[in-house]
């Protein structure tokens, strides 16, 4: 039997790699030979397939009219409007149906009519049913991959967002009621959260949904200069007032007036900035360096960091004052893994918007690439996964993204998640091994931080060191 590709197909699976499962879908099958069309039946029903035989294309055409099918397996020559006429007839009214042509006749002009009709595959006789459930599989998914990626795409066009923000999982839902009722105050706001979650376009979507949308929205990243530069770019700076200040300059709290100011990485500040910062916030007015005057200006102050404040607060790195006045309004970023709704969601957004910008036609992910991205935990939240997606388009060859597309981190992760739901009592493990990767997953979320991890544990430190030394010569047990 032969089999011609009429499409590309992804890339070959990598050896070692498991087979994915084989999609299960519904199978119109055109066959006025009653033998012919019993083989196919058997063979596609024995495989899990729904399948629905008739004898003529005028029945195969009323089929399709009245229920869904994903894939058509007709032959070529039937009695009446024959294979190739029917294949047309479906391309045109149902494009999304992938036909499949079989036929005894395995030549260069049947295979090149075949394609011109729009045919999916084209498959010789004599009827090798491994080659048809090959063929039948294949088109299969690659229906169901057109009908998801269709869906998502749909989704990313109607999902009820808040100004350029997308998602619709219970976190961001919640997100977006608080915004609405955030957004049309003037009240000072801190965005806490991961990095590349998206602090700022929360702060941009915060100012343009509010009173000052007309005003100026001015960023400026607090860890980025260093604080006698910080200083000037908030406040501004008289002629002369230090060696390169060769003009009188504008701070940046003065050019924000009437709009909002974001002062992003605001846990970085300076501590010998602070008190001058919030000297400004609360007196409305900042001395530029070099000056004695004080000029005023009226913006609203959003402020973003991915550090907690409060720990700073207590550990003398950020003054109490300036704490309380900034942060009238918390509002906290939810990482990406907290909203796996979201992840092909966003995933569609960025391959949407890649293809377009690169001229490629990717339309979206097969599914073991979306499986790895579900799996995946992205400890750098959007932004990483927008990188990953660039790459992706960037790299790929085909119309679906493949595993292989992917950056190798995202290939070869294994969750670190404790799976208790097990059917095999093998799987079940240890209290003492529970606990070990509970307090190593804390450690993690606090960043390393002892102090932190044993609040959250409620653990005294020294109880917490003793664990972790323990766990530390265990693993050099292991590796020696």
């Amino acid at each position: 039997m032969v089999l011609l590709r009429m499409r590309p197909r992804p890339a070959p699976r990598v050896a070692g790699r498991p087979e994915e499962a084989s999609p299960r879908g519904r199978v119109l099958v055109v066959e006025d030979d009653p033998d012919g069309s019993a083989i196919l039946d058997e063979a596609l029903t024995n495989a899990g397939h729904h399948v629905k035989a008739v004898q003529s294309a005028q029945e195969a055409l009323a089929e399709l009219t009245a229920q869904e099918f994903d894939v058509v397996l007709t032959d070529f020559k039937l009695h009446g409007m024959d294979g190739i006429e029917l294949c047309g007839r479906i391309s045109d009214s149902r494009p999304d149906v992938p036909v499949i042509l079989v036929t005894g006749y395995g030549t260069l002009d049947a295979a090149v009519a075949a394609m011109r009709a729009g045919a999916y595959d084209f498959i010789t006789k004599p009827i090798d049913p491994d080659g048809v459930l090959l063929a039948v599989r294949r088109a299969v998914q690659t229906r169901q991959l057109s009908q998801e990626v269709r869906r998502l795409r749909q989704a990313v066009a109607e999902v009820q967002g808040f100004g350029q923000m997308i998602g619709r999982s219970p976190e961001m839902v919640r997100l977006y009621n608080l915004l609405s009722q955030v957004a049309d105050t003037t009240a000072s706001v801190v965005i806490t959260g991961e990095t590349g979650t998206g602090k700022e376009l929360v702060a941009r979507v915060l100012h343009q949904r509010g009173p000052r949308a007309k005003g100026p929205f001015v960023g400026v990243n607090c860890a980025a200069l260093p604080v006698n530069l910080l200083e000037s770019e908030l406040f501004g700076h008289e002629k002369g007032a230090f060696t390169d200040a060769k003009a009188k300059r504008t701070g940046l709290f003065v050019e924000a007036s009437g709009g909002t100011i974001f002062l992003d990485e605001i846990g970085t500040l300076p501590l010998e900035l602070q008190p001058k910062l919030l000297r400004a916030l609360e007196g409305r007015t900042v001395r530029p360096v070099g000056s004695n005057q004080e000029v005023p200006f009226d913006v609203r102050v959003i402020a973003a960091t991915n550090e907690d404040l409060e720990t700073l607060v207590k550990t003398g790195k950020f003054r109490e004052d300036l704490y309380f006045r900034i942060n009238v309004i918390h509002i906290k970023m939810p990482p990406l893994r907290a909203r796996a709704n979201d992840i092909l969601l966003l995933a569609q957004h960025f391959i949407d918007q890649y293809s377009r910008r690169t001229g490629k036609r990717v339309t979206g992910l097969s599914s073991p690439a979306a499986e790895r991205l579900l799996s995946y935990e992205w400890p750098g939240n959007i932004r990483e996964l927008q990188n990953c997606m660039e790459r992706a388009v960037a790299l790929t060859q085909y119309e679906l993204l493949t595993v292989e597309d992917l950056p190798e981190k995202v290939q070869d992760y294994k969750p670190s998640r404790m799976v208790l739901d097990v059917e095999r009592p093998d799987d079940l493990i240890p209290m003492d091994e529970v606990e070990r990767r509970y307090i190593l997953r804390v450690l993690n979320a606090m960043k390393g931080n002892k102090a932190e991890t044993a609040r959250v544990l409620g653990l005294d430190r020294k109880t917490l060191y003793r664990k972790l030394e323990r766990y530390g010569e265990l693993a050099h047990k292991q590796h020696v």
